[in-house]
C-alpha cells in the first residue's frame, strides 16, 4: 500500500459557489501549512486541534490564490484514516485548479480515482460492500437506490455476510480440532448437526442471491414496456410519464413504427421505458418489423403496460396481446376514459389476472393509481431499508453463488458419508468466497479494478 500524501478536487469541475480540494496522508497537514497564510500570518495548521476550521489564504511563495476556509482531521478520525486536510476554496474551476497545482507543488501528488475511498478501505475505515456503496450513492438514479446504497454504507450487506462467515470459520476450526485431537473431541453425531446448519446458510445465502433482481431495480430501474394496439394511446402515455411531447402523437393508427427509449423519475421510481409500434396485424413491411420489435423487447422486460383503447371493442389483436402477458408482471391501463366507454373494467377483469387502472392520457388522470400499483407490484408498498437486505452488485451476487455452491458441495460430502476434513476443504471455498464482498479474501487486482471506476476526488 501507498502511503504518500495525495490531494484531488473532490467536488464537480463547474462553476458553483465553493469547491473543495481534499488532502490526505501522512504530510497532510505539513503541505497545508507550506501554502497556508492566516490572517495575522503567524498560524500554524499543523499545531491546531482535530476538527476544526480555519480562516485564511492559500498561497503560493508571495503570490496569494485564494481566500479559503481550511478544515483539519487527523486520523484515524477521517474518512481514509488519515490526517487529512480539505481546503475550501472559491467554486471557480480555475481557481479550484490553481489552488490543487499549489499544493501538488509543495508535496502531494494527485490522487488516482478512487483513492480516497480504496484507503479507507485498506486502512480498515470501510469494508469492500460499503466502499462499493459510496459510489452508488454517487451515481444513485432515484430515492429508493440511494436509501438502498446508505443502508449498504451503514453495514446492511455487511452484517449478514459477516455473521455467515463467523458461523462457517467455527465449524472449521471445530473440525480440524477434531481431527488433530480425536481423543478429547468427538465427531460423533457431528454430521447430522452439520447438516442442519448447512442448509440454514444455503437458505440464507439463497436469499441474499434472490434479492438481487429487485436490488437491481432499485439500482438500475424497471424496465418497463408500453403495449397495446395502434392508437390506444401508448405515446401520448409516454408524453405524460416523461412530462413533455416526446413520442409523436396523431390519429392515424400506426404512427409509431420503432421502439422509443426514455429513463424517467415517476414517483421517485425509476423507469426504462419503451414506447413500441402498435401490435396489430399488418402488411406494411416496416410496420411489421416494428411490430416484432414490440414483441422482442416486451419478452425481456421486468414490467409490460398494456394500455387499452376502452372507447372501442376488443378483437384478435387485445386478444394476442393478453396472451403475451400471462405469466408476466404486467399493469392494464384503460385509457379514454374520458370518452364513450366501450370496454368496461369489469370485461377487461374476466380476461385477465392483472391490476387494470382507469385513466385518461389526455387528461392525465390516474397517475397516482398508477405509481401506487407499481410500488405494490415491486416494492410491496414501499421499500424499507432497516431489515431487507438489498443485493445490487454483480460482484456481490457472483460471490454468493459461489458461496452456496460450495455449501451444496458440503451438503452432497454429508449425504454420501465422506470423511469429514472433506466439509472443512468446501466450507472454507465458502467462506473465501463471501469474504470477497466484504474484501477480506480479494485480491490487489481486484480491489484496484474496484476503486478504478471511483470518480475522481472520492
Amino acid at each position: 500500500m501507498r502511503t504518500d500524501t495525495i490531494a484531488a478536487i473532490s467536488t464537480a469541475m463547474s462553476n458553483s459557489g465553493i469547491g473543495i480540494i481534499r488532502i490526505s496522508g501522512p504530510e497532510a497537514f505539513d503541505v497545508a501549512d507550506r501554502i497556508y497564510r492566516s490572517k495575522k500570518g503567524t498560524k500554524k495548521l499543523q499545531e491546531q486541534p482535530s476538527h476544526t476550521i480555519h480562516y485564511g489564504y492559500i498561497a503560493d511563495g508571495d503570490e496569494i490564490i485564494d481566500e479559503v476556509l481550511v478544515m483539519l482531521m487527523r486520523g484515524p478520525r477521517s474518512f481514509t484514516a488519515e490526517d487529512t486536510v480539505e481546503v475550501n476554496c472559491h467554486g471557480g474551476v480555475l481557481a479550484m485548479k490553481k489552488v490543487l497545482e499549489t499544493v501538488i507543488k509543495y508535496g502531494a501528488r494527485p490522487a488516482e480515482p478512487g483513492e480516497f475511498t480504496k484507503r479507507a478501505f485498506l486502512n480498515g475505515r470501510l469494508d469492500l460492500s460499503q466502499a462499493e456503496a459510496v459510489m452508488d450513492i454517487i451515481q444513485a438514479k432515484n430515492q429508493y437506490a440511494l436509501q438502498s446504497s446508505l443502508s449498504q454504507l451503514k453495514g446492511s450487506v455487511l452484517r449478514p455476510i459477516k455473521e455467515l462467515r463467523e458461523e462457517i470459520l467455527y465449524q472449521i476450526a471445530f473440525i480440524e480440532s477434531a481431527l488433530d485431537d480425536p481423543e478429547h473431541i468427538s465427531l460423533e453425531g457431528y454430521p447430522e448437526k452439520l447438516g442442519e446448519k448447512t442448509n440454514k446458510w444455503i437458505e440464507k445465502t439463497g436469499a441474499l442471491i434472490d434479492s438481487f433482481d429487485n436490488g437491481r431495480i432499485v439500482k438500475e430501474g424497471i424496465n418497463t414496456v408500453i403495449v397495446g394496439k395502434p392508437n390506444a394511446g401508448k405515446s401520448s402515455l409516454m408524453n405524460v410519464l416523461v412530462g413533455e411531447d416526446r413520442a409523436i402523437v396523431t390519429d392515424i393508427a400506426g404512427t409509431t413504427r420503432d421502439t422509443l427509449e426514455e429513463h424517467i423519475f415517476f414517483g421517485g421510481i425509476s423507469l426504462n421505458v419503451i414506447d413500441t409500434a402498435g401490435i396489430r396485424d399488418t402488411e406494411d413491411v416496416v410496420e411489421k418489423i416494428g411490430v416484432e420489435k414490440a414483441k422482442e423487447k416486451a419478452e425481456s422486460a421486468d414490467l409490460m403496460i398494456y394500455v387499452v383503447d376502452s372507447s372501442t371493442e376488443l378483437d384478435e389483436n387485445d386478444n394476442e396481446i393478453i396472451q403475451m402477458i400471462k405469466g408476466k408482471k404486467a399493469i392494464v391501463l384503460l385509457n379514454k376514459t374520458d370518452l364513450n366507454m366501450v370496454t368496461t373494467e369489469e370485461q377487461l377483469k374476466g380476461k385477465i389476472d392483472h391490476p387494470v387502472i382507469s385513466i385518461s392520457a389526455k387528461e392525465k388522470t390516474g397517475m397516482e393509481q398508477l405509481e401506487q400499483t407499481l410500488k405494490e407490484m415491486f416494492f410491496h408498498g414501499n421499500l424499507e431499508f432497516n431489515d431487507e437486505v438489498y443485493i445490487t452488485n454483480v460482484r456481490q451476487k457472483q460471490a454468493l453463488e459461489e458461496a452456496k455452491e460450495s455449501l451444496k458441495q458440503v451438503r452432497n460430502s454429508i449425504d454420501m458419508e465422506m470423511p469429514e476434513d472433506f466439509y472443512s476443504i468446501d466450507l472454507m471455498s465458502a467462506y473465501e468466497a463471501l469474504g470477497r464482498i466484504t474484501g477480506e479474501s480479494v485480491e490487489d487486482d481486484l480491489v484496484n479494478e474496484i476503486f478504478g471506476k471511483f470518480c475522481m476526488g472520492k
